[in-house]
């Protein structure tokens, strides 16, 4: 048994844990998990947890459901929304087939394979993501709508607001089980917030994304309200994304940094660029996975539209932001399509999987977009060279059948399982009238 799991055994008898909860994901980022008694944890740790693979979205067939929970020691803590009367702790799993093999579904899996991939050529991929979401008074409808809790706006200030209250709360919750924070504050949409983690490896950071999302849920619980990471819930305010700053290094040295540059971009850096940008239709389906994310793609309020790059342009795809001098370790990168409902594994493997591959295979970075993309004219953006992201799901899941890339970041089981849930999706949702087409043809059709 390694210090690690010693520690954990030790944590569990000293604060009297009554339950540890093993956590992980299916192939949607849907959070699972299953409670254990401390008796059974060493076990857990030597032996696994078995479980039927075949109730999971996307993890086996009937006949061979058999899996394998094996938690992560260095994930351990505590869950504070418990309070100390029923001390209750939680791990992340990985997921094992029963001949001991990592299983190929797991999604935590597919992303140390990517981060693996990076690591044999010398790199470790840092991410940092902002994550966007709203509060609603209640998880009800009314009037047909979700309720914001208030009206405010971008920054904006509300003395004794339920955001304020709501931020605080939940930023010292994230703050005790170790996820630190940069920034929280209201965005711009009613009762629209953000708060943004600080850096973390890829799959430190997958991990608090996840956990992000439950303290959330959590504390909008404990507050009497709804916290919803939809894309897009409210017609006519902005989406909500969950913009990510990535970057690689090389041990202590960011690989992205070159004094002198460019803006400072390596060609390490731009080649990554390059990457991204060449597969960014491939892997939308992966980073904005829902029928609702294209109405937060295609309906403005900063959500990019067309694959460019440019520095400090808000309407590209890619934005390079402005390098702070004496902080060559700041120097990074910010994808601007991936939304708040994405997994967060896949998402993460898809990024640094297509920046690989533009490392790898040399790609050149096209000319930057200097200008408001949006405003520019379809003859303009076809001049550039400049095409757009998928326009519905159905585009997204077109263009990523067709992806060697993502067929290989993902694995076959993977890929054929995510393919045919989401076009099932799209089926289901092309099937319906929606209160658009009564408004407009009922009563003159």
């Amino acid at each position: 048994m390694d210090r690690q799991q010693e520690f954990v055994l030790r944590t569990v008898e000293d604060r009297n844990v009554r339950f540890v909860r093993l956590w992980f994901t299916d192939i949607l980022g849907q959070l699972k998990s299953v409670a254990i008694a401390p008796a059974e944890l060493e076990g857990a740790f030597t032996e696994g947890l078995g479980f039927d693979g075949s109730s999971v979205e996307g993890f086996s067939r009937v006949h061979e459901s058999d899996m394998v929970l094996r938690p992560d020691p260095s994930t351990f803590s505590l869950l504070p929304w418990r309070g100390e009367t029923e001390p209750t702790g939680r791990m992340f799993c990985d997921i094992y087939n029963t001949d001991g093999e990592p299983a190929a579904v797991d999604p935590r899996n597919v992303l140390k394979r990517a981060m693996d991939r990076a690591a044999a050529l010398g790199f470790t991929f840092y991410v940092h993501p902002e994550i966007e979401f709203y509060l609603f008074r209640s998880a009800h409808l009314k009037g047909g709508l979700p309720e914001p809790v208030d009206e405010a706006g971008y920054f904006d200030h509300v003395p004794g607001g339920t955001a304020n209250d709501f931020r605080r709360a939940a930023v010292n919750m994230l703050e005790s089980m170790g996820l630190s924070v940069e920034f929280s504050h209201h965005e711009a949409g009613p009762g629209q917030n953000e708060i943004d983690l600080r850096y973390a490896d890829g799959l430190t950071m997958a991990d608090n994304v996840m956990t992000f999302k439950a303290v959330v849920k959590e504390v909008a619980l404990s507050q009497g309200v709804y916290a919803s990471f939809m894309p897009k819930p409210l017609e006519g305010q902005p989406g909500s994304g969950m913009h990510t700053h990535m970057s690689l290094f090389e041990g202590e040295t960011n690989a992205f940094f070159e004094a002198g540059a460019q803006y400072q971009l390596s060609r390490t850096a731009r080649q990554f660029i390059a990457g991204v940008l060449r597969h960014a239709r491939e892997i939308s389906a992966i980073t904005n996975q829902y029928v609702n994310s294209y109405k937060r793609i295609w309906t403005g309020h900063e959500a990019p539209s067309y694959i460019c790059w440019g520095h400090n342009n808000r309407s590209a795809l890619v934005r390079v932001p402005q390098y702070k001098s004496g902080k060559e370790s700041s120097a990074r990168i910010e994808y601007r399509a991936l939304d708040s409902a994405a997994n967060p594994y896949l998402a993460y493997a898809a990024l640094l999987s297509a920046g690989l591959k533009g490392i790898e295979e040399k790609y050149e970075l096209p000319e930057g977009a200097e200008d408001d993309v949006w405003s520019l004219s379809p003859q303009e953006r076809r001049a550039m060279g400049i095409k757009a992201l998928p326009n519905s799901l159905n585009d997204a899941l077109e263009h990523m059948e067709e992806s060697e890339l993502v067929a290989e970041v993902l694995g076959e089981q993977a890929f054929d399982f995510f393919l045919r849930n989401k076009y099932q999706e799209w089926n289901d949702y092309r099937a319906q009238v929606t209160p658009f087409e009564l408004r407009h043809h009922f009563g003159t059709l």
